[in-house]
């Protein structure tokens, strides 16, 4: 089979711990051809329908010339066996446009994962809504008012704006911050922006965990992110420490919940966050860590989802890719 990912740019991507590229050299030990898209490049016409400017790689086990180009050619999605939608936030109108023009190939025919439309309706943030029973105490407002209650009640909170990624502009906020209404001004971009307020888990001392679900099977082991001295964020682009460690009782129980709801939805691959005992996140654009998981425990994650990926298109007939 042919499998196409829509990545960031190549030269972006880091090899020694990018899971994009774990799945791609997954995808080639079993005997597949992986070929790349570039978000720029997806257009409709008339007579093509979907299509994209597609690199056909050779995937390399060296981290730092990981791959070389065989030949690319512009491709109706369509012929492809799987498109894989593994581009990075910022999930903005340039990302909703992405999943609009993808929601076209699936309706030529295409098969597409993470599912587009799966990926408009599930903010990584507000999904976690959907669950209240596994979810902090969470608020989510863009007026002062209800945002200073917040913290009032529970005293020590964490905001967050509702499009970030990678740990940028996360607060810390006690009842008692001399900055606190700054931080809310900031934030909410005086009142014009909507943020998340959650109560604060002194349980991210152990680790922020990335808990992956793959074709609605759970991985059994987690990346605890363990911020670094003085920090409170996790985040491994902030400088946290990742440790991979088999699930708790807890973990399993929140994971498996979830699991049958995102495979249902056409979410083959999800990243769910848990602190504590807490969920805080649902992560489906471009979940991470399945190369950390790999080296620590020996389970590999990125064959995991190609299993899944052949079970999701077992029988599809691909015609040849003409220049």
């Amino acid at each position: 089979m042919r499998f196409a990912f829509i990545v960031d740019p190549l030269d972006s991507l880091k090899a020694y711990k990018d899971s994009s590229i774990a799945m791609m050299r997954a995808a080639q030990d079993a005997g597949h051809a992986v070929w790349t898209i570039q978000q720029p490049g997806i257009h409709w016409s008339a007579l093509h329908g979907v299509c994209a400017e597609a690199v056909h790689l050779e995937m390399l086990t060296d981290d730092d010339e990981w791959c070389v180009e065989i030949t690319r050619h512009v491709v109706p999605l369509r012929d492809f066996a799987a498109v894989v939608m593994r581009k990075d936030p910022p999930f903005d109108i340039e990302y909703v446009t992405t999943t609009w023009l993808l929601d076209r190939a699936v309706a030529e025919g295409a098969r597409v994962f993470n599912r587009p439309q799966a990926l408009r309706d599930h903010s990584e943030k507000l999904s976690v809504l959907e669950f209240p029973e596994f979810a902090a105490p969470t608020l989510v407002a863009r007026e002062a008012g209800p945002l200073n209650t917040f913290i009032d009640i529970q005293r020590d909170t964490i905001l967050k704006p509702l499009d970030g990624m990678g740990g940028r502009q996360i607060f810390r906020v006690r009842h008692d911050d001399p900055n606190r209404n700054v931080i809310i001004e900031t934030l909410t971009a005086d009142g014009t922006r909507t943020i998340m307020a959650q109560r604060f888990i002194p349980e991210i001392a152990d680790g922020d965990k990335r808990i992956l679900i793959i074709g609605g099977e759970v991985v059994p082991y987690s990346l605890a992110r363990i911020p670094k001295a003085g920090e409170t964020r996790g985040n491994l682009a902030t400088g946290g420490t990742g440790v991979a460690r088999p699930l708790s009782a807890r973990d399993r129980e929140i994971a498996e919940a979830l699991a049958p709801v995102f495979a249902e939805r056409g979410l083959l691959f999800v990243g769910i966050d848990v602190i504590g005992d807490w969920l805080t996140e649902i992560n489906v654009t471009s979940p991470t860590c399945m190369v950390e998981i790999c080296e620590q425990t020996g389970f590999d994650a990125a064959a995991m989802f190609i299993a899944a990926l052949e079970r999701a298109c077992p029988t599809l007939v691909v015609p040849p890719v003409s220049a």
